[in-house]
Protein backbone atom coordinates (compact mmCIF):
# COMPACT_ATOMS: atom_id res chain seq x y z
CA UNK A 1 0.00 0.00 0.00
CA UNK A 2 1.36 3.46 -0.80
CA UNK A 3 1.55 6.37 1.80
CA UNK A 4 -0.57 8.82 1.16
CA UNK A 5 -0.45 11.66 3.40
CA UNK A 6 -3.92 12.84 2.68
CA UNK A 7 -5.35 9.83 4.65
CA UNK A 8 -4.20 11.76 7.53
CA UNK A 9 -5.45 14.67 6.86
CA UNK A 10 -8.74 12.91 7.30
CA UNK A 11 -8.49 12.56 11.39
CA UNK A 12 -10.50 14.74 13.69
CA UNK A 13 -8.87 16.95 15.81
CA UNK A 14 -9.85 19.64 18.40
CA UNK A 15 -7.30 22.82 19.33
CA UNK A 16 -6.37 23.51 23.04
CA UNK A 17 -3.96 25.67 24.93
CA UNK A 18 -1.17 24.06 26.60
CA UNK A 19 0.49 25.67 29.71
CA UNK A 20 3.45 24.51 31.89
CA UNK A 21 6.07 25.75 34.10
CA UNK A 22 9.18 25.02 35.59
CA UNK A 23 10.46 27.11 38.10
CA UNK A 24 10.35 30.80 37.52
CA UNK A 25 9.86 30.21 33.93
CA UNK A 26 5.97 29.21 32.10
CA UNK A 27 4.66 29.27 28.72
CA UNK A 28 1.77 28.60 26.56
CA UNK A 29 1.30 27.00 22.81
CA UNK A 30 -1.36 26.24 20.50
CA UNK A 31 -1.45 21.98 20.17
CA UNK A 32 -4.41 19.91 18.55
CA UNK A 33 -2.31 16.16 19.25
CA UNK A 34 -4.18 15.98 22.84
CA UNK A 35 -6.72 13.42 23.50
CA UNK A 36 -7.65 11.04 26.82
CA UNK A 37 -6.22 7.93 27.05
CA UNK A 38 -7.68 6.17 29.84
CA UNK A 39 -11.40 6.67 31.93
CA UNK A 40 -10.21 5.66 35.36
CA UNK A 41 -8.00 6.89 36.56
CA UNK A 42 -8.39 9.89 34.12
CA UNK A 43 -5.03 9.87 32.14
CA UNK A 44 -4.46 11.92 29.09
CA UNK A 45 -1.43 12.37 26.28
CA UNK A 46 -0.29 15.07 24.40
CA UNK A 47 2.26 15.41 21.65
CA UNK A 48 4.78 18.53 21.72
CA UNK A 49 7.72 19.62 19.04
CA UNK A 50 11.25 19.08 20.94
CA UNK A 51 12.04 22.38 19.57
CA UNK A 52 9.49 24.49 21.16
CA UNK A 53 9.72 26.37 24.38
CA UNK A 54 6.86 24.85 25.74
CA UNK A 55 8.18 21.09 25.74
CA UNK A 56 11.05 21.76 27.94
CA UNK A 57 9.06 23.39 30.67
CA UNK A 58 6.78 20.12 30.39
CA UNK A 59 9.99 17.90 30.81
CA UNK A 60 11.42 19.87 33.46
CA UNK A 61 8.63 21.04 35.41
CA UNK A 62 6.59 17.03 35.53
CA UNK A 63 3.08 18.89 35.10
CA UNK A 64 0.89 20.43 31.95
CA UNK A 65 -2.14 21.94 31.58
CA UNK A 66 -4.86 22.94 28.65
CA UNK A 67 -7.59 24.99 27.67
CA UNK A 68 -10.13 23.36 25.17
CA UNK A 69 -10.60 26.68 22.87
CA UNK A 70 -13.95 28.13 22.12
CA UNK A 71 -15.16 27.84 18.56
CA UNK A 72 -15.16 32.07 18.78
CA UNK A 73 -11.45 32.54 19.78
CA UNK A 74 -10.25 35.40 17.70
CA UNK A 75 -7.20 34.37 15.06
CA UNK A 76 -5.09 36.41 16.97
CA UNK A 77 -5.06 34.23 19.84
CA UNK A 78 -4.07 31.71 18.01
CA UNK A 79 -1.54 33.41 16.05
CA UNK A 80 -0.09 34.79 19.88
CA UNK A 81 0.00 31.25 21.25
CA UNK A 82 0.56 29.43 17.91
CA UNK A 83 3.22 31.12 15.75
CA UNK A 84 5.19 33.33 18.45
CA UNK A 85 7.62 31.88 20.91
CA UNK A 86 7.74 32.26 24.33
CA UNK A 87 11.67 32.27 24.53
CA UNK A 88 10.61 35.72 22.79
CA UNK A 89 7.47 36.54 24.24
CA UNK A 90 6.06 36.54 27.31
CA UNK A 91 2.76 35.41 26.03
CA UNK A 92 0.93 34.78 28.90
CA UNK A 93 1.52 38.21 30.61
CA UNK A 94 -0.95 39.37 27.60
CA UNK A 95 -3.90 36.65 28.54
CA UNK A 96 -5.88 35.93 31.63
CA UNK A 97 -4.54 33.55 33.34
CA UNK A 98 -5.75 31.57 36.70
CA UNK A 99 -3.36 29.66 39.05
CA UNK A 100 -3.98 25.94 38.55
CA UNK A 101 -2.02 23.62 41.15
CA UNK A 102 1.06 23.90 39.56
CA UNK A 103 0.93 25.90 36.00
CA UNK A 104 -1.13 28.42 35.14
CA UNK A 105 -4.36 28.19 33.27
CA UNK A 106 -5.68 30.32 30.64
CA UNK A 107 -9.05 30.88 30.97
CA UNK A 108 -9.55 33.15 27.73
CA UNK A 109 -11.94 31.75 24.96
CA UNK A 110 -11.75 28.62 27.20
CA UNK A 111 -14.66 26.17 27.45
CA UNK A 112 -12.62 24.03 30.10
CA UNK A 113 -9.16 23.27 31.90
CA UNK A 114 -7.62 20.11 32.63
CA UNK A 115 -4.13 19.77 34.66
CA UNK A 116 -2.03 16.60 34.40
CA UNK A 117 0.77 15.25 36.38
CA UNK A 118 3.19 13.76 33.88
CA UNK A 119 3.68 10.06 34.41
CA UNK A 120 5.62 9.37 31.22
CA UNK A 121 7.34 10.78 28.18
CA UNK A 122 8.06 8.72 25.25
CA UNK A 123 10.14 9.89 22.45
CA UNK A 124 7.98 10.14 19.23
CA UNK A 125 11.01 11.14 16.84
CA UNK A 126 10.50 15.48 16.08
CA UNK A 127 7.82 15.34 19.55
CA UNK A 128 7.56 14.25 22.47
CA UNK A 129 4.36 11.81 23.84
CA UNK A 130 3.60 13.26 27.37
CA UNK A 131 0.94 10.74 29.45
CA UNK A 132 -0.31 12.52 32.55
CA UNK A 133 -2.77 11.85 34.97
CA UNK A 134 -5.38 14.56 35.18
CA UNK A 135 -5.27 15.90 38.91
CA UNK A 136 -8.09 19.11 38.07
CA UNK A 137 -10.21 19.87 35.54
CA UNK A 138 -13.49 22.46 35.15
CA UNK A 139 -15.54 23.20 32.90
CA UNK A 140 -15.92 27.03 32.00
CA UNK A 141 -18.85 27.83 28.87
CA UNK A 142 -21.05 25.15 27.53
CA UNK A 143 -19.82 26.78 24.13
CA UNK A 144 -18.81 24.90 21.05
CA UNK A 145 -15.16 23.99 20.94
CA UNK A 146 -12.69 24.97 18.02
CA UNK A 147 -12.22 21.94 15.77
CA UNK A 148 -9.03 21.77 14.01
CA UNK A 149 -10.94 21.31 10.56
CA UNK A 150 -13.19 24.50 11.65
CA UNK A 151 -9.47 26.28 12.50
CA UNK A 152 -8.28 25.44 8.69
CA UNK A 153 -11.94 26.71 7.31
CA UNK A 154 -10.92 29.66 9.03
CA UNK A 155 -7.74 29.80 6.24
CA UNK A 156 -5.56 28.65 9.45
CA UNK A 157 -2.49 26.81 9.15
CA UNK A 158 -0.35 24.87 11.24
CA UNK A 159 3.15 25.77 12.52
CA UNK A 160 5.85 24.24 11.17
CA UNK A 161 6.31 22.06 14.62
CA UNK A 162 2.78 21.09 14.63
CA UNK A 163 2.59 17.20 14.51
CA UNK A 164 0.00 17.97 11.62
CA UNK A 165 1.78 20.65 9.68
CA UNK A 166 1.32 20.11 6.45
CA UNK A 167 4.37 21.41 3.74
CA UNK A 168 4.14 23.33 0.85
CA UNK A 169 4.77 20.05 -1.83
CA UNK A 170 2.62 17.77 0.26
CA UNK A 171 -0.19 20.51 0.41
CA UNK A 172 0.37 21.24 -3.46
CA UNK A 173 -1.63 24.81 -2.87
CA UNK A 174 -2.42 26.57 -6.12
CA UNK A 175 0.14 28.81 -7.46
CA UNK A 176 -1.73 32.67 -6.97
CA UNK A 177 -1.70 34.53 -10.38
CA UNK A 178 1.50 37.22 -10.59
CA UNK A 179 -0.44 40.27 -10.64
CA UNK A 180 -3.47 40.94 -7.96
CA UNK A 181 -6.42 43.33 -8.69
CA UNK A 182 -5.96 46.61 -7.08
CA UNK A 183 -8.21 45.84 -3.66
CA UNK A 184 -8.07 42.14 -3.66
CA UNK A 185 -7.50 40.60 -0.58
CA UNK A 186 -3.93 39.39 0.39
CA UNK A 187 -3.35 35.84 2.21
CA UNK A 188 -0.27 35.34 4.62
CA UNK A 189 1.78 32.48 3.64
CA UNK A 190 3.15 31.55 7.31
CA UNK A 191 -0.44 31.47 9.26
CA UNK A 192 -3.45 31.39 6.29
CA UNK A 193 -4.48 35.07 7.81
CA UNK A 194 -5.82 37.37 4.84
CA UNK A 195 -6.08 40.74 4.65
CA UNK A 196 -9.39 42.09 3.55
CA UNK A 197 -8.73 45.82 2.64
CA UNK A 198 -12.54 46.67 2.94
CA UNK A 199 -12.19 45.85 6.15
CA UNK A 200 -8.49 47.36 6.92
CA UNK A 201 -6.26 46.09 10.60
CA UNK A 202 -8.06 48.06 13.27
CA UNK A 203 -6.14 46.39 16.05
CA UNK A 204 -3.15 47.91 13.94
CA UNK A 205 -4.70 51.38 13.14
CA UNK A 206 -5.20 50.40 9.01
CA UNK A 207 -8.67 52.11 8.22
CA UNK A 208 -11.36 50.16 6.22
CA UNK A 209 -10.42 50.66 2.52
CA UNK A 210 -6.88 50.89 2.48
CA UNK A 211 -5.49 48.95 0.06
CA UNK A 212 -3.07 46.04 0.36
CA UNK A 213 -0.24 48.02 -1.66
CA UNK A 214 -0.59 51.09 0.53
CA UNK A 215 0.14 49.25 3.96
CA UNK A 216 3.27 50.93 5.92
CA UNK A 217 6.72 49.11 5.14
CA UNK A 218 6.72 47.86 8.61
CA UNK A 219 3.34 46.58 8.71
CA UNK A 220 3.27 42.83 9.62
CA UNK A 221 0.46 39.93 10.14
CA UNK A 222 -1.52 40.21 13.10
CA UNK A 223 -1.59 36.45 13.59
CA UNK A 224 1.62 35.33 13.52
CA UNK A 225 4.04 39.00 12.82
CA UNK A 226 5.02 37.64 9.63
CA UNK A 227 6.83 41.02 7.47
CA UNK A 228 4.62 42.56 4.57
CA UNK A 229 6.52 40.66 1.98
CA UNK A 230 5.81 37.33 3.14
CA UNK A 231 1.75 37.79 1.72
CA UNK A 232 0.32 36.51 -1.70
CA UNK A 233 -2.42 37.86 -3.28
CA UNK A 234 -5.40 36.15 -3.70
Amino acid sequence: MAMDPKALWTMSYGMYLVTARAGERANGQIANAVFQVTAEPPRVAIAINKENFTHDLIRDGGWFAFSVLAESVPMEFIGLFGFKSGRDVDKLAQATVREGLHVPLVVDHAIAVTEARVLQATDAGSHTVFVGEAIGAEVLSGAPPLTYAGYHARKGKAPKNAPTYRGEAAAAPTPPPAVAPVASPWTCGVCGYTYDPALGDSANGIAPGTRFEDLPSDWVCPVCGAPKDAFLPG
